[in-house]
């Protein structure tokens, strides 16, 4: 079924839906990992946007029950150069093309995507809309330019949780009231902020100890304080973290009180507390394959990331060290308060998909609770 692919600065691409009829827009990106597509897709960082994957070929193993990141797809669209209808796996359930059907997610192949990706490392990311209805360049191009921008919109009402939830063994379990909630006493008692989390960094934190209660983006501190954690967990999520300043008030007072940790807008939110500024990158990064210096160590880690804002290293203040940094363009990629154990990464140590060089910092976590 043939497809357009529509770009607001007027770039069109010609291509074929392999999902069925289809009409959408997003923010158009790209991601540079050979593998991990159903992680990429379930992963609510990456609400509002059609994604470009720049391996050539996708699909071939299929998809399965377990390699995913949130309950649902999250991207807008799947942007391919060849999809393989055929998939080769044991662990294959379903195909790619009835995965995101289920979901009613729109697949694009037939895609020059190493032009396509070319073409926003060099203008920048951009809006898009894809469509199999309007075929019409100069119609969907419009469609395109007034579609939202991410700047400035909070994504996270999209993809947080709406009651508080209790991770158990792979497992989030809805709690209708925290009247009757008791922690464990024998666990690490920890509040994960749910701004767009993903499962795996529930697994990592399970797998050291920790009992984890999954609340919405919107908790106040007093609440946090009413259930008296041991540490807050920071999460991953979608988008600008400007306009989020609800959760911003919430980290400024939690400050002190116990350990933070922050993980990619976790990351950006606590800067922001901090008395940090944020600003869009031109293309963001979103791969495995990302170099981060540790600077307290001088190793280099490889590492998985998923981000289109990022953290003015400029405007820290002076009480804010600085941690680790991209090699590719100097970038900001981790902080720690000198005073208050309060610490974040701007990449994904918990990888799903990408390496699994940087998961020590979960053990950083865990020792800022023991102590």
């Amino acid at each position: 079924m043939k497809a357009l692919l529509a770009l607001e600065d007027g770039t069109i691409f010609w291509g074929r839906s392999f999902t069925g009829p289809c009409e959408t827009v997003g923010e158009v990106v790209f991601n540079t990992s050979m593998t991990g597509y159903q992680e990429i897709l379930t992963d609510p960082s990456y609400c509002g946007q059609m994604v470009t994957m720049t391996y050539p070929l996708i699909g071939n193993y299929g998809t399965n029950y377990e390699d995913i990141e949130s309950e649902k797809v999250q991207v807008r669209a799947l942007i391919v150069r060849e999809y393989q209808e055929y998939p080769s796996n044991w662990r294959s359930q379903m195909s790619l093309a009835d995965y995101l059907m289920k979901w009613n997610i729109p697949g694009i192949e037939g895609i020059d995507t190493r032009a396509l990706t070319r073409h926003i490392r060099l203008q920048g990311a951009m809006k898009g809309a894809v469509s199999t209805y309007d075929l019409n360049p100069n119609s969907l191009i419009k469609k395109a330019q007034t579609s939202p921008d991410i700047k400035g919109i909070d994504l996270v009402k999209e993809v947080t949780c709406i009651m508080p939830m209790f991770w158990k063994k792979g497992s989030r379990i809805q709690i209708k009231s925290l009247e009757n909630f008791e922690w464990d006493n024998n666990k690490f008692k920890v509040i994960a902020m749910d701004f767009g989390i993903k499962y795996n960094i529930l697994r990592c934190l399970e797998q050291r100890g920790c009992e984890i209660l999954i609340m919405p983006a919107s908790t106040n501190s007093d609440t946090i304080d009413t259930l008296e954690p041991d540490g807050l967990f920071l999460s991953n999520g979608p988008g600008d973290p400007a306009p989020l300043h609800y959760a911003i008030e919430t980290i400024k007072t939690q400050l002190g009180k116990r350990p933070i940790f922050g993980i990619c807008l976790g990351h950006q939110l606590l800067a922001l507390a901090l008395g940090a500024n944020t600003y869009k990158l031109k293309f963001g990064h979103r791969g495995g394959n990302q170099p981060v210096k540790n600077l307290s160590t001088g190793k280099v880690e490889i590492t998985s990331q998923n981000h289109g804002f990022c953290v003015d290293i400029n405007t820290l203040p002076t009480d804010v060290e600085i941690t680790h940094i991209n090699l590719n363009d100097n970038t900001l990629e981790g902080i720690i308060h000198k005073k208050l154990k309060a610490f974040s990464v701007q990449y994904h140590p918990e990888a799903s998909p990408g390496p699994h060089d940087a998961n020590y910092l979960f053990d950083i976590f865990i020792q800022f609770m023991k102590s």
